[in-house]
């Protein structure tokens, strides 16, 4: 049973190990790793120098709780202070007990109709006959919905209802693939995704009523399975980005949302993959082992959640599952693919007790070497569709290959003028005349289906 001091001994902890890290290897390149404005999505090659200041949060916490029992298990209610804001949200055990095995093994997975939209919509604008053929196939393909706002959470309701009613006329049963995506502070070490909460204003307790919410939907619909990527980025900014005193603010809330979600996601039967960044960014060797510390300790914090599946990487990024040859920006770190990558996790998580079973997005990763810098990651000229979900990975760590990030929503602006700009987005690498993060850019998507790998 998850009791509130348990999570006030995480915070306590955590913080101090990851800083330890940051001056051996910080901002998640490897050694000397100093570009410090917008190291969201990862790294460049190390050099020689170890120079890095640590970043201590100043946040301050004080925890009170008060036990129910309920029908779905234990709850421990804890409030929390944090600076000059004070939120309360529970913390909640399933008695519920998880399929064994693959949760995607012997499911049909529900198709976004928003995401359908809107590749039909992007189809219809593409003059060439073939190619509209082949993006029109788009539609087929399963990605997950990202609930990015709170005023989303209800159209969640509306796919499960539809998923619900399609298994109960086919005879079949669906999984509803969901990104959880509304942390406080979000995105903490860019601007791209800024996200609707603040810490400062009351966002730890904005983001549990998001999760409360989205536990409402879940539970309308037992017969429908949802598997849900949990809060990209974040955790992996808790390893590499503390000297970001933004990031760093934003640890004891990261921590504390995310155990949340972890929580109350289980009463509810949801399949969870914590984000952990990619092979570029945590595969680096120093990282390993403060990563795997994390995901673990966050774990065994949160009480062991049934639910909690493993972990998914390379979440809207670009890198290969296995790499035919490295790509000349991976140079110095040996895990240089997502495969080596998880590879070399893998038994630090499990010595650690934390499940590792892996899914990977392959979304854009249909062609590879077109980065200058493996920290590149806004809207990369030359990328490709890649290998479609699939059961079959290769590997008996990773349950299936996905596609997380809807193909042709954009990453982020190139109009420097606009405040969610980020510098990432203006590189030499990256799209031009670039829409702001989430919308369509029709231009990216036709560039997409036209260099996929497999082909459409």
């Amino acid at each position: 049973m998850f009791k509130a001091a348990s999570l006030l001994a995480l915070i306590s902890v955590l913080p101090a190990f990851v800083n330890a890290q940051q001056a051996i290897y910080a901002q998640c390149g490897g050694i000397g790793w100093n570009t410090l404005a917008s190291v969201r999505h990862s790294c460049s090659t190390p050099s020689t120098s170890t120079t890095a200041t640590a970043t201590t949060s100043k946040a301050t916490t004080t925890t009170s709780s008060t036990t129910t029992t309920t029908n779905s298990g234990t709850t421990t209610k804890a409030t929390t202070t944090t600076g000059t804001s004070t939120s309360t949200s529970s913390a909640s055990t399933s008695t519920a007990t998880p399929a064994a095995g693959n949760p995607y093994t012997g499911y049909q997975i529900y198709l976004t109709p928003y995401y359908a939209n809107e590749v039909a919509a992007a189809a219809a604008l593409i003059t060439d006959a073939t190619q509209k053929a082949k993006a029109l196939k788009v539609a087929n393909i399963p990605t997950f919905t990202w609930f990015d706002t709170v005023a989303k959470v209800p159209t969640l309701g509306t796919y499960l209802a539809d998923a619900s009613a399609k298994g109960k006329a086919a005879g079949t049963k669906y999984l509803v693939q969901i990104v959880v995506y509304d942390l406080p502070d979000r995105d903490c070490a860019a601007l791209a995704s800024n996200g609707e909460f603040s810490i400062a204003n009351n966002g730890l307790n904005n983001y549990y009523n998001y999760i409360d919410q989205l536990v409402a939907q879940i539970k309308l619909y037992p017969d429908v399975r949802v598997v849900a990527v949990i809060e990209p980025d974040s955790l992996a900014n808790l390893v590499t980005n503390l000297s970001v005193a933004k990031c760093a603010n934003a640890q004891t809330a990261y921590k504390a949302g995310v155990t949340y979600a972890m929580q109350q996601l289980n009463t509810v039967g949801v399949y969870m993959y914590l984000d952990a960044g990619h092979a570029g960014w945590l595969g680096w060797s120093a990282n390993l082992g403060p990563a795997a510390t994390l995901f673990n300790q966050l774990y065994s914090g949160a009480g062991s959640p049934s639910f909690v599946r493993g972990l998914a990487t390379n979440v809207a990024n670009y890198n290969a599952l296995v790499a035919a040859t490295p790509d000349p920006i991976t140079s110095g770190d040996s895990n240089y693919d997502e495969q080596l990558y998880i590879n070399a996790l893998a038994p630090l998580l499990t010595s650690g007790g934390f499940p590792a079973h892996f899914i990977v997005d392959q979304g854009r990763s249909g062609v590879q070497n077109i980065r200058n810098a493996w920290g590149d990651w806004c809207n990369v000229v030359g990328a490709g569709f890649g290998t479609q979900p699939t059961l079959n990975t290769g590997s008996s760590l990773i349950d299936s290959i996905v596609w997380v990030k809807p193909g042709g929503e954009c990453d982020g602006t190139s109009n420097t003028s606009s405040p969610r700009y980020d510098a990432h987005c203006g590189l030499s690498d990256a799209a031009p005349n670039a829409p702001e993060a989430g919308t369509w850019f029709q231009a990216y998507f036709a560039a997409l289906v036209q260099n996929a790998n497999p082909a459409l």
